[in-house]
Order: C-alpha cells, then structure tokens, then sequence
C-alpha cells in the first residue's frame, strides 16, 4: 500500500484514520496485536517500534528479558475491514527494545535471513511459495475438556441440515454445487475481501470433506510476501466466517474420519528472470532442472526432521495417515498426490514449472515453516543431493497398494509429533547454516513443544479409551 514511512503517516493525517494497529506473528503463527490512536502516531514509532512483553503470548524470550518491539512495515500496511472504527494496520518486524535491530527470535526475521543465505550463495535471487487454504467452516463447535467431563460437539449443516437440502455423504464433498455446497457465498465474501486487500485468488470450491470442508488457492508470490499473505488469508477467512455466524478452523484433522486440512506449498526459484527449476534440455524427469532435483533431495532427505517445525501439533500426525490424499512416505511424483513432492501435471512451461511439498499444516508457523523448506532445498543443491539414488523415487505409483518389502525401502514420515521432535533436534544443522536458525531457538521449541503440548495431551484421557478400557 505504501513504498515508506513517509506515505504512511501522510495517509494516516489526511485521511479519515483512527487506529493504528501492529501486528506481529507469535511463535506458534498466530496474529498478537496492539493498537496507537492515530493521532499519537508518529515517525518514531517506525524507527523505534511500539515496546511489548516478548515472553507474554508470544513465546519469543523468557521473563527475565521480556521487552521486545514491534516496529511497523509501511509495504504491508491494509484497510482493516473488520473494525468498526477506519483502522490501518501494519505486520511488523520484532526488534529488540533497547538497540532497535532485528530481533534474533522474529519468525519474519528468520525468514529474510533465509532469502540472505540463499542469495549468498548464488542459487537465486527469489523464492517463489504459495501454500494451498484447505480449512472447516462449522456452525458450532462445542468444547469440554474437564476431569469429569470431556468431549466435543460439532454441529455442521451440511452434514445434518434438517432435510432442506441433501446432505453430503462421507469424503462425498468435492467441488460441490449448491444447494448442496452451503458455503458458496461465504467462501466468496472471503475471497472478494481478500482480493479488495491486494492478494490475488486463483480459485474456491467445497473440499473432499463433508462437514463443511473448503479450499481457497492464491497466485504465487515471493518470500516474505507470501509468509505475510498467509496470516492475513487465515485472518480473514476466520473474520468473515464470523460475520456469517460459523466457525472457521485451519485444525489439520477436525473430524474422524474425513479428511484432514492440509497447507500444500508450492515453491520455485527464480534467478533474475531465468527460472531455476525447469530443465532447458528436456532430459530430466518432469522437465526438472538439476537444481530443482537436487532441492527436492534436500527436501525429502531432512523431510522427518522439517516436520518438528511444519507439522508441529499432536493433531498433526491424525493427518497423516493413508487413505486421505495424505503423505506418510518421504518420496516425489508427476502428479501423484500420495506423494511427499508432487510435480503438477499443469505446471508445463519454464515459469510455471515447481514442486509442490505436501505434508505441511497450518498449525505451523508459516514463517518459519519457509524458511526451514527453503534451508532443506538449499542444502540438497548446495551437496547435490540425487533423491533417485537415495530412493526418494520418482515413483509414480499408488504406494499404498504396493508390497511390504516395497513400502519397506521408503522412508516414512514421523507418526508422532514426540518422534518428529526428535528427528529435529538430531538432524537440524541445516537449519544454522547462515545463522537463519540458532541452536537456542531449534532447543527453546522443541522443549516448548514437548512440555507444553505433547506432555499436555498424552497425560489426558482421550474419550475413545473410556470405549475401549471402561470395562477393564
């Protein structure tokens, strides 16, 4: 919206502004924000940043050394549509309160030293990423999570809708037409919001799942662009769902037995106007440049311990299991979607060709999720990895239907988020080249996330043991 600061504050005065708000990404990818009358606000808080509690929400630093800043990114700035007063709002960069430099533990900080690395060492110029938006739109859902009274209730019209419209069968949901598909003009609402606020929609339909499942596809733009888009995509799809009165959720697996919401990435590399990926000669797989091939060896070979940061819930690994257009093994395709990295069929010419890497959800923090994709495809092209000879595939076969002694010579992905931890914290060098990652922040979210999540759901009872056990 804006090239400088100095447009941003002369906006704010001449227009009808009354709040400014900041919003920065806490560790676990959520939006926190504050909020600056618009008259208080000034060229100062662009240098210097608006001081909060690093160590409340957010997760970046301990108690002891809390204050952080956040200082606004006038290129990022967008009409709020959700606030009933005019509210300007930034993403910014987390600094540290004292100095004022990018603060070390900033997600939007790791992933520009990311680009810095990748353009350090001559591979490209840009990355190019978009994720796919597949998410739950529910009337309601009921929580209880008490000693003596646990479970959820989740009410969805398009499964039980009181006989005014057939309902939609188990995995029954795929593209849809209404009456059926009840969320058309929901899904719409958003997509029209979203393109009002300068991100590009490729497409929307009804998902596979029957209770209420969606999905919404952006155009491809550049880190940390796209890292950006996300969190206001995932911010208005939640608003908007609101405005109608239902619920919107981005949980990689809401309901047994349909499928789950995946993030599917796709990503190339562009080198000033050459594209990186695609093979002049036409002699490797899929059109696939060397490079491109050996970025998704790097990939696949760190792909167990890319889930500790891309898939870093208990909720997680419901996804992932066969049956559900789901990866389970760590091996890449021409258009196969049980694949780990699917090559899409359409994606002919050198500018559109890509990968798409699939076990990704947006429990993640999409900040750091990129940033760990592009270090694992940086460091396959920067050993050249081969991923054939590390029999990552191609294999263009449905592996589920394979023989064991097949399925045995795959790598499989972590069924757990305690195993995919700890894939992590043994294979995450990596990560540190270039200091994108430090040691200490890799250490600080595993321990968070073992103590913090996983400890906290494996000490529960879940409801289906009271169905298996009550009677032991």
């Amino acid at each position: 919206m804006f090239s400088t600061a100095a447009e941003a504050l002369k906006y704010i005065k001449t227009s009808d502004i009354a709040m400014v708000d900041l919003k920065v990404a806490g560790l676990r990818g959520q939006w926190l924000h504050l909020s600056v009358p618009a008259r208080n606000f000034s060229q100062r808080h662009f240098e210097e940043g608006v001081g909060f509690d690093g160590s409340s929400g957010s997760g970046y630093t301990r108690i002891e050394s809390g204050d952080v800043n956040a200082r606004p990114d006038p290129t990022t700035a967008f009409i709020d549509p959700f606030c009933e007063q005019p509210t300007l709002s930034f993403i910014c960069e987390v600094v540290t309160a004292d100095t004022h430099e990018p603060f070390a533990g900033d997600p939007r900080t790791i992933v520009n030293r990311a680009l810095e690395y990748m353009r350090s060492l001559g591979v490209a110029d840009e990355a190019w990423m978009a994720p796919e938006f597949e998410f739950h739109i529910f009337d309601r859902v009921e929580v209880q999570n008490q000693p003596y009274r646990t479970g959820v209730t989740i009410s969805c019209n398009e499964v039980a809708n009181g006989g005014e419209t057939p309902a939609i069968g188990n995995k029954g949901g795929y593209m849809r037409t209404p009456p059926t598909d009840q969320l058309q003009n929901v899904r719409t609402a958003m997509a029209l919001a979203l393109e009002k606020m300068g991100v590009l929609i490729r497409y929307h339909h009804h998902e596979v799942g029957a209770a209420g499942q969606c999905e919404i596809e952006i155009l491809m733009s550049k880190l940390p662009t796209v890292a950006d888009h996300t969190m206001l995509i995932k911010y208005v799809i939640k608003n908007v769902a609101r405005q109608y009165g239902k619920l919107a959720t981005f949980m990689p697996k809401p309901v047994f037995g349909e499928p789950g919401n995946g993030m599917h990435v796709h990503q190339k590399l562009q080198k000033g106007r050459k594209p990186v990926f695609y093979d002049q000669r036409g002699k490797n797989y899929a059109n696939l440049s060397d490079t491109a091939l050996s970025y998704i060896g790097g990939l696949l070979r760190h792909g167990r311990a890319l889930t500790g940061l891309t898939n870093p819930s208990t909720n997680s690994f419901k996804r992932l299991v066969e049956g559900y257009e789901a990866p389970v093994n760590l091996f890449f395709s021409l258009g196969n979607r049980s694949a780990a990295i699917r090559i899409p069929r359409y994606a002919v010419s050198p500018q559109e060709k890509r990968i798409e890497y699939r076990p990704p959800d947006f429990t993640s923090n999409i900040y750091l999720t990129t940033a760990a994709m592009l270090m694992a495809g940086l460091d396959g092209v920067r050993e050249k990895i081969n991923p054939e000879r590390e029999n990552f595939g191609p294999f263009d076969v449905d592996i589920a239907q394979q023989n064991e002694a097949f399925k045995r010579r795959i790598t499989a992905l972590p069924h757990s988020l305690l195993e995919a931890l700890q894939e992590l914290e043994k294979d995450c060098e990596f990560l540190l080249r270039g200091q994108v990652f430090s040691r200490e922040f890799i250490d600080h979210w595993i321990s968070s996330k073992r103590r913090g999540e996983y400890d906290e759901v494996a000490h529960r009872p879940h409801p289906y043991e009271y169905q298996l056990y009550l009677d032991a």
